[in-house]
């Protein structure tokens, strides 16, 4: 009987390497939320323990981003610390920052909200601290985090130039309100379907 499952890629000297998976990361980590499972959620806010809810978390991030997803297990925890509901998030942090603030003003409009992105796009390396922060700040508003499967996807790319990562951010949470609304309410182009 033969498995038909496909091999993860192999390296040169031929033993496999597993790829990442942040999709299944964040499902792994709502369905804790969801199930109420607070000592597992506990565990990943461990920052510097090493837990076997960390490794378990690090698990999905494959050979080569092992750490990088234990990290993402951290910040999600640390929202959904108390929270009976998980969040999905929605939008890239760029999105999301713009989420940030009070009564004053939110987004671009609230000082503390633009220092801090400031801080993320400027980092060469991932910033995590700011990321840390804008969660925190993002819960404490009481509002939706970014996608984590984004987010996760977002930092993988940190260093590749091509894909632009903070700038991307930046461009999305200095959109102007009008801007966003306009591309919301669009019509959708469609190809003409006649025959």
């Amino acid at each position: 009987m033969t498995d038909s499952s496909p091999l993860p890629a192999g390296d040169i000297e031929g033993t496999a390497r597993v790829a990442h998976d942040s999709a299944a990361l964040t499902t792994w980590l709502t369905t804790l939320v969801r199930v109420r499972d607070s000592g597992t959620l506990a565990e990943l806010r461990r920052a510097r323990a090493l837990t076997p809810a960390r490794i378990r978390a690090g698990w999905y991030g494959g050979d080569e981003h092992r750490a990088l997803f234990e990290q993402m297990a951290f910040l999600f925890a640390l929202y959904h610390r108390g929270r009976s509901e998980p969040s999905y998030g929605r939008g890239s942090l760029g999105e999301a920052a713009r989420r940030i603030g009070d009564g004053t003003g939110r987004g671009p409009d609230n000082p503390g909200a633009q220092r801090l992105v400031d801080r993320v796009v400027a980092s060469r390396r991932i910033p995590w601290r700011h990321l840390q922060h804008a969660v925190t700040r993002l819960r404490s508003c009481e509002q939706p985090p970014p996608c984590w499967t984004g987010l996760t996807d977002d930092v993988i790319r940190w260093n590749d130039r091509r894909a632009r990562v903070a700038y991307q951010w930046s461009v999305e949470f200095h959109t102007p309100p009008e801007r966003i609304r306009d591309a919301l309410h669009a019509p959708t182009k469609r190809k003409d379907t006649t025959l």
